[in-house]
């Protein structure tokens, strides 16, 4: 599945503003951890993202960056903001859709389980004109969460707790929606469906710390370079490490070439499997 993850705003343009908060960077923290959880916990993923960084880029220049990469789903994520009364969760699909259209069947997943996890009063699946929304040629689906100038929801934008919870939600109605595998469960259709057999998988590490924020300061440095990059941990002798996963591969020959890659960039790495 082919996703294009659309941070809103950033840049020039703030987005709605209200009780210190900007939208253009509560969306790319939400949106970045979306990436991140698809990355990590899903099979067959691929995730394209309209900025990584506090950019300005046009409604435009994105939707014709998803059509032209192809894209399965176009994710929008959002805040909301009206008159610091209003409050709660809402998500749109384009205006000119049925019902029984396949955006709508993914709007009513996503919807689900973006209410379930948020703690946001529910106010509704609707439709809208929105560019984002018209201009795509596949599917797309724009999620409001939360009113940045209500007192209550933006206590909770402040949360990186709460921010992870709205991502998992965006995530896990992707999953579902797509029929997306678990990289546990998909080890195990493997291991099944090859019983006399052993698959390898060739992890590139890029970096191994004993502080935590060290290997995050890693993951952002990857990052900036255009490198998907995750925290993992083991256990040595007793001992945690944080790991940065930067790949991995079924193909030993694929990974060191990424090891060559990484190396080119200014990145030491090695393979684990």
């Amino acid at each position: 599945m082919k996703l294009y993850l659309d941070p809103g705003h950033g840049g020039k343009d703030p987005g709605a503003q209200g009780n210190g908060l900007k939208e253009k960077d509560i969306t790319l923290d939400i949106a970045k951890r979306i990436r991140d959880k698809l990355l990590k916990d899903y099979e067959g993923v691929q995730v394209r993202m309209s900025r990584t960084k506090d950019t300005t880029k046009s409604l435009n220049e994105r939707t014709k960056e998803a059509n032209a990469w192809g894209a399965d789903f176009y994710l929008s994520i959002h805040c909301n903001a009206f008159n610091g009364k209003a409050s709660g969760y809402e998500d749109y699909i384009y205006t000119g859709l049925s019902r029984n259209s396949r955006t709508a069947n993914y709007q009513d997943i996503l919807h689900r389980e973006i209410t379930k996890v948020n703690g946001l009063s529910d106010r509704g699946k609707k439709s809208a004109n929105f560019h984002v929304l018209r201009e795509t040629r596949m599917p797309a689906f724009l999620s409001e969460n939360g009113f940045i100038d209500n007192s209550e929801d933006a206590k909770k934008m402040k949360q990186s707790s709460w921010r992870q919870k709205v991502a998992e939600g965006h995530a896990k109605g992707l999953a579902k929606a797509f029929n997306l595998k678990g990289k546990k469960s998909a080890a195990k259709a493997e291991k099944k469906n090859e019983p006399n057999s052993k698959r390898t998988l060739y992890k590139v590490i890029a970096g191994s710390f004993e502080a935590k924020k060290n290997a995050d300061n890693q993951v952002k440095k990857l990052k900036a370079k255009g490198i998907e990059a995750f925290v993992d941990t083991v256990t040595i002798s007793g001992k945690r490490w944080y790991r940065v996963q930067a790949g991995a591969f079924q193909n030993r020959s694929n990974a060191e070439k990424h090891v060559a890659d990484l190396k080119k960039k200014g990145f030491q790495s090695f393979i684990t499997t």
